[in-house]
Order: structure tokens, then sequence, then C-alpha cells
């Protein structure tokens, strides 16, 4: 296939990385240090709710903040935390939804624009609320202007909550109503947090030993986004040219991922039917959205042609398919980028760990790898690269 050239250089490309990269780093240091107590704290908080009962309910006020909600619901929800429990959570689409549903026990975490109204009759019924904006009892706030970085940072910090959350779990003598056990084995969660030596009852060491971890995360995401975008810099200009002239003459972008990366695809369609850099909306597609379709594939023909068989009914030749993996293995994913690549398509793929199949077999025309088995950090590393590609795709 002959790239196009590019109406911006790649010079000015390059370093529009370099600079995103730089603004990525510095304003992660900044919240994480500033935060890393209160976040510890908060675990706590949730820790007892979820003990007693209650359940975290997310809610967005926008397309791009209905995708956080529905990360978080289904991180807590999915235990692929080896040996630890999974969490009741909901992620709905609107604020009045959870007016209806919520209970005093719960908690309710609410993203985007105009949210705090909702949380703050939330808190009046009793529930813990955490959220970005006045109105929540848990305010926490990126303080940057670039709304790609803010959406980085908050997916950083829920996944820190759902990882620390379980911490407070083994330490059942600190938590409202629970013994204490005479000893403590940390078990499973020793690879996610290695301060567990403390007594039960000494509540203020574990939380600066979970502020810590706290710290430790966002510094091992911070590498792992140099690295993505260090590596892939020249895939991802490779990739902007390819989308915009698809764009430009009539095409459209088709994203897909399951699980966590369902909710990222959703979060990179949000990110290009919004106009960006005085450029108009573009024509994108979210092969995860419509639980029916997807639904009917899986239980008529099975899970591994969900994607594939929305290809052939929507893709058309010179249209970019964009697959998002912490794999790089998802049989559903791969199925897809064949009959992608077969019908014409441009294929573009965000992988993790050492790429999988998807990078070996050379499943994809554009492969973008972030070279990590931690899938939260993964899922945070990708998203700086497809904020980065919207971005180049209106330079």
């Amino acid at each position: 296939m002959t790239i196009p050239a590019a109406p911006a250089s790649a010079q000015a490309a390059g370093a529009l990385v370099e600079e995103r990269l730089r603004d990525r780093t510095a304003a992660g240091e900044r919240f994480f240090a500033g935060e890393a107590d209160r976040i510890a704290r908060l675990c706590h908080r949730m820790a007892e709710r979820f003990a007693a009962g209650g359940r975290l309910i997310a809610f967005g006020s926008t397309a791009a903040a209905r995708s956080d909600a529905r990360h978080v619901a289904v991180e807590f929800v999915h235990p692929v935390i080896v040996g630890k429990r999974a969490l009741p959570a909901l992620g709905l689409a609107a604020g009045d939804d959870v007016e209806v549903i919520a209970e005093a026990a719960d908690m309710v975490l609410g993203f985007g624009p105009g949210v705090g109204p909702a949380l703050a009759r939330a808190g009046e019924r009793g529930c813990l609320t955490v959220g970005f904006t006045a109105g929540a009892q848990w305010v926490f706030d990126p303080g940057c202007e670039d709304p790609f970085v803010a959406q980085e940072l908050t997916e950083t910090l829920y996944h820190v909550l759902w990882e620390l959350v379980h911490v407070f779990f083994d330490h059942r003598g600190l938590l409202e109503g629970r013994a204490a056990k005479p000893v403590h084995d940390s078990g499973a969660s020793s690879f996610l947090y290695p301060f567990l030596g403390e007594q039960e009852h000494d509540l203020e060491a574990i939380v600066a030993d979970v502020a810590r971890s706290v710290l430790l995360k966002s510094q091992e995401v911070g590498a792992l986004r140099a690295q993505t975008l260090g590596e892939g810099s020249t895939e991802l200009m490779a990739c902007a040219v390819v989308i915009r002239d698809s764009l430009q003459h009539g095409g459209q972008l088709l994203a897909l991922g399951n699980g966590g990366s369902a909710t990222d695809a959703m979060d990179l369609v949000a990110d290009f039917r919004a106009p960006l850099r005085g450029g108009p909306p573009r024509r994108a597609l979210d092969l995860t959205e419509d639980p029916a379709i997807l639904t009917a594939i899986a239980n008529d023909i099975g899970t591994e042609a969900i994607f594939s068989r929305q290809v052939i009914a929507y893709g058309r030749r010179g249209d970019v398919l964009v697959a998002l993996s912490t794999s790089g293995g998802s049989l559903s994913v791969i199925e897809a980028l064949r009959e992608g690549r077969a019908r014409g398509l441009v294929t573009v793929a965000l992988v993790g760990y050492d790429g999988g199949r998807v990078a070996h077999e050379r499943l994809a025309d554009h492969v973008i790898v972030t070279r990590s088995e931690h899938i939260p950090r993964i899922q945070e590393a990708q998203a700086s690269a497809y904020h980065v590609l919207r971005e180049l795709v209106e330079l």
C-alpha cells in the first residue's frame, strides 16, 4: 500500500509526540505525588463499603465519560487479579439512572461535566461519592487543561483504586465491624502490594504503604508510556497519515476490543467523533457498542466472530480498522484483523505483552506494542497512544 504524503512534516509530527510525552510525564508526577495519601485512604473507605455489601456505581455525562464509567465497572466485576474476588459494580449512562438505582451503602463515581448535582444528591442519600468536580465528597482534580491528559490520569486513578482496594480485604481487622486474623498471609497479593507485614490494627502504616504503592504504579505507567510513544512514534505518524487520507476520501474508522479494551475502543470512537484542532467530526464506528449484535453473534456463531461479522457488514475497502488488545492474542481480535485485511481495510493494532500473535504473525499493517504484562498499565499507555494518534490526524 502506498502511503500518501502528510500535510504536516514528519519533523512537526515527531515534535508533537515528544511534547505530548513530556506533558503527560509532568502531569502524572504532579498529580500522584499530591494525591497518593488520599487515594490510599479512599481505598480503605471503599473496602469498608464493599465488605458491608455496597456496590460501585459509575456514570458519565458524555460519550467519552461513559467509556470511563464502563471501564470502571468491568475492572471491578471481572476478577483478573489471581485469587481476588469480583466486586459489584455498574456502569450507567446518566445521573438520572443513579438516582433510581443507588442505595445508601453504595459508592458513586461520576465522570464528565455537569455531574456534580447528581453526585451531591447521591451523597445526601448516604452514598460515598467520588468525582472530578464540585459536588463529590472525594474530589480529584487532574489539574490540566488537556482533556486527553486528564482522562489518562483519571484512568490510572480508577485502575489503582481497583488494584489496591483488595489490600484492605487482606487486612480484615482494619475494616469496620470485622475482627483481625491472628496471622496475616499476603498470598496472591504479594505481586500487587509488597508491604503486607504490618499488624492489622496499624491503619496508618498500611495507608502509608498503599500510598507508596500508588506512586510506584504511577511511575510504572510513566515509563511504559515513554516506551510506547518512543518506540511507536514512527508507526503512530504513519497511522495518522493513512487514517487522515481514508477519512478525507469518504472512509471511516472502525474500532474494537474486549473487556477494558472495549471501553477504550468506545473512548477512541468518541474522540474521533468530536471535532479537534479546528477539524471536523470524523466518521467512526464502535464495534463493541451494540450488545444485541454481540450476543447474537456469540450465541449463534461463537465469540471469535463477534467483530469479524461486523467487519463484513460495515467495512469497506479503504476504511481503517483499529484493534486494541492487551495480549495481542484474542481470537475475536485476530479474526477481525484477518477479515479486515481480506476486504481491503487498513489494519492498525495496539497490543501489549510482546505483541502476541498479532505482532509475531504480522496480522496488522501497523502495530504499536506496549511492552508490559500488567493489564492496567498497558491500557493506560495505549490510551496515550490513541490520544496522540487522534491529534496527529488533525496536524
